[in-house]
Order: structure tokens, then C-alpha cells, then sequence
């Protein structure tokens, strides 16, 4: 049976990832799966080496935003599409150095992904810092948490993989507080200059073959410059939050715009 027309192009209308030769939502964030399962290995090493370990930088800078929250024992904190669990260790580390003696009472952050290989290197070296946080395996879009459950959302350049960015934004309003908050850190399309231009060659040239050489797996890191390429604009996403129901949506851009802290509090 011909796939259904209409079916067809509200899918392409959605925006979200889309690998190429994938026929709806369902194959997209499969693929996305298996990909990411297959450079779990060499994931956190490609990560700072391709970066020049500005990745740490950029974590913390982003969970500095939310010290407000992070001070708070009782606050409920997820990490979400948490990969190996980078950022989710940066905002536990600015929490306890923010609670001083209370730090042993903070209650534990909660790190979500669906790809399973990368949440057991999260485990590991969860155990390995003594870090309170707690790996559960949890599909962003389909999340298995009750409604208003989180004071703070985040997610670090794991949002741009989503099938769908608008189900995604829609899940997220639904387990924050009314008043909580999200933090989506995201690469971005570089701006104008000649810095700019020598970052936009890398990314597109020469990150996509040293990743796929190192981690086995081409097709990985050809995609990121392509799904960076799609990716809403920073005011374009801070648009598609508000209408999700993020009030105060604002954004900042880091290395020459390639790097894009979005933020928002939940109406």
C-alpha cells in the first residue's frame, strides 16, 4: 500500500530530524538510535577532541544560567537526551559547590536517553565521580515521567536529534512546574566573518572525517553538519517555544555563533 499523501507531508512539514531515506517519525528516531549506539565507544573522545574540550566549557557556561534552581535541595532536575551524561555531572558539580554543607542533601538529577550504550558509560562514570545522578532509559518524545514533576529541563546538542522539535518542546512543558525551566544548548549554523567562515569549513569538512575515522562511523558524522544545517535558527526555535507555552524565551550565541544556549520558563 502507497504510503498516505497527507501523511506524508505533515511529516515533512514537522520539523525534526531527518536522516535520509526515512519514510516517518517512527524510522527517524530509529535510525538516530542505531547511530548513535554504534559511536557510544568513542563518543566522550570525539566529543573533546573535535571540540578542543570547549564542550566542558560550554556545559558549564550553560548550567550557570540555572544556578537559582540548582541551589535548591529539593529541586527536580532532568537532563534530557543526556548521551553519556556530561552535562548532567556539570550541573550536579555547580549544585554541590552552590549547596556548600548541604550538598550531601540535594536530591539526585535524572539523566534520560534512549540509547542504551551511552547511558551505561553514564553509569560508570557516575559511580567512578560519586556524582548524584540517576540514569533511566526514556524516549524524549514519549517521556515516562507524571506531569509537573521537574523544576529544570535541560538538554546539550541532544534536542537538534529529535524527530519532531515541536512533540518534543510539548513533552518537556508537560513534566515542568508551571514556572519551571528549560535550557537547550544546541550548535547552530556559524555567522558572517572570516572566523566564522574557517569554523563553518571545519565543521562541514573536516570534523565529518575525522569523526567518521576515529569513531568507525561515517555516517554519524556526516550527519551532524547536515542536521546542524536544518536546524531551526536561534529566533526560529525561540519562536516554536513560545508557542509550546515558554514565556521569557531568550538565547545567547557562543564561538562565533555556532553554539547557542536557548532558555525559557514554562507559563
Amino acid at each position: 500500500m502507497a504510503p498516505d499523501k497527507h501523511i506524508e507531508e505533515d511529516i515533512e512539514k514537522a520539523p525534526g530530524t531527518r536522516p535520509g531515506g526515512v519514510r516517518d517519525e517512527r524510522e527517524a528516531a530509529e535510525r538516530v538510535q542505531k547511530m548513535f549506539a554504534r559511536i557510544a565507544p568513542r563518543y566522550d573522545f570525539l566529543n573533546h577532541l573535535l571540540s578542543f574540550s570547549l564542550d566542558r566549557v560550554w556545559r558549564r557556561r550553560a548550567g550557570q544560567h540555572f544556578l537559582p534552581i540548582l541551589r535548591r535541595p529539593d529541586a527536580r532536575v532532568l537532563d534530557l537526551c543526556c548521551g553519556t551524561g556530561d552535562l548532567a555531572f556539570a550541573l550536579d558539580s555547580l549544585r554541590a559547590k552552590a549547596l556548600c554543607y548541604a550538598a550531601g542533601n540535594r536530591l539526585p538529577l535524572i539523566g534520560s536517553d534512549f540509547v542504551l550504550p551511552m547511558l551505561e558509560r553514564a553509569r560508570v562514570k557516575a559511580v567512578r565521580g560519586k556524582a548524584r545522578v540517576v540514569f533511566a532509559a526514556a524516549d524524549a518524545m514519549n517521556l515516562p515521567y507524571p506531569s509537573q514533576t521537574f523544576d529544570l529541563v535541560t538538554s546539550a546538542f541532544g534536542f537538534r536529534n529529535l524527530a519532531n522539535y515541536e512533540h518534543g518542546l510539548q513533552e518537556i512543558a508537560r513534566v515542568l512546574k508551571p514556572g519551571g525551566e528549560v535550557g537547550i544548548l544546541e550548535f547552530s549554523e556559524p555567522g558572517s566573518g572570516p572566523l566564522a567562515g574557517v569554523l563553518r569549513f571545519y565543521f562541514r569538512q573536516v570534523l565529518p572525517r575525522i569523526g567518521g575515522a576515529i569513531s568507525g562511523s561515517g555516517e554519524a558524522y556526516s550527519y551532524l553538519p547536515a542536521s546542524v544545517a536544518k536546524f531551526p535558527s536561534p529566533p526560529e526555535l525561540a519562536q516554536l517555544m513560545a508557542t509550546c507555552g515558554f514565556g521569557e524565551t531568550r538565547f545567547e550565541s557562543w564561538n562565533f555563533g555556532s553554539v547557542v544556549l536557548h532558555v525559557g520558563r514554562l507559563r
